[in-house]
């Protein structure tokens, strides 16, 4: 089941890279027209920034991810618990050891970022730190391996960053149009046309790859941590603290959003809807209680 959902998971990365690639073609394509007037070299312009953008995103879209949380490098000895519980997680699933990132921040939350295990990272607040006992500490961490162990980072991240650059490029579209050129108000009133379908489009393309992220991958991650730490209590203990008593996190934005452990924008118990990011953090607890 496990290997099916990493295959799932690779397919999907690979779809959304696609319309991603697709979309900064065309983009860049009616703009290089607006801008050289050739169509030809319209042509090029696009496809080769479409290319070099998809490639600096799925290599550096992690590095982006903790520099949007303002997130800074754990200390071995100053975060020694930390690093002995995911040296220890890492032993039982044979996964190389994740880089640590803390985030200065009293809301309680964690990610997990990167490519693939060998380049991945797991960040988490400094509030989980120091509200968490060391068994629900472990349940958190243990999410975020499974997470990193059927490939669920390589899917958020990327759509990540790619959601997040389409929403800026649609913004640079507008400027562009309302700047003007060579006074031909006929060009201008198209780019503008083309500027305001790309804005209304964006954040639906945007809510699409968020959906793409299944809740249920919440769900496999949650059961999976427990089949790592044989001990389930942890993981459920911390996601009732996680959602009874925690606070929203100062950093969060609706790009990062769905990365999260529990949704950082508020500690409610918001009810499973078709847009959710997140799970029902009840509904989390009761599938972990119900499994043997």
């Amino acid at each position: 089941m496990i290997l099916r959902d990493v295959r799932k998971n690779k397919f999907k990365t690979g779809l959304i890279i696609t319309l991603f690639l697709t979309f900064i073609a065309i983009f860049i394509y009616f703009l290089s027209v607006w801008l050289f007037k050739d169509v030809y070299l319209a042509v090029i312009v696009g496809i080769v920034f479409s290319v070099l953008s998809t490639i600096f995103s799925y290599y550096n879209s992690d590095k982006l991810v903790l520099l949007l949380n303002g997130a800074r490098p754990a200390s071995k000895k100053e975060d020694l618990e930390l690093n002995d519980i995911l040296e220890g997680l890492c032993l039982a699933t044979g996964l190389p050891k994740p880089k640590l990132y803390i985030m200065e921040d009293s809301s309680m939350n964690a990610f997990a970022t990167g490519r693939n295990p060998e380049h991945s990272v797991i960040c988490v607040t400094t509030g989980l730190l120091n509200n968490l006992e060391k068994y629900e500490l472990e349940g958190v961490l243990a999410h975020e391996l499974s997470h990193i162990k059927n490939y669920d980072i390589l899917l958020s991240t990327i759509a990540t960053i790619m959601v997040g650059f389409v929403i800026i490029i649609s913004d640079l579209f507008l400027r562009f149009s309302f700047r003007g050129r060579d006074n031909d108000n006929k060009s201008n009133g198209i780019l503008m046309i083309i500027g305001l379908i790309f804005i209304i489009l964006s954040p639906i393309f945007g809510q699409i790859l968020q959906l793409a992220l299944s809740r249920n991958r919440e769900y496999l991650a949650d059961a999976s941590a427990i089949e790592i730490t044989r001990n389930k209590d942890g993981l459920i203990s911390a996601l009732r603290k996680l959602s009874s008593i925690n606070t929203p996190l100062r950093t969060a934005n609706k790009a990062t959003a769905s990365m999260f452990i529990v949704n950082p924008f508020s500690s409610k118990k918001a009810k499973d809807s078709l847009f959710s990011t997140h799970p029902n953090t009840e509904n989390r607890i009761n599938a972990l209680l119900n499994i043997k």
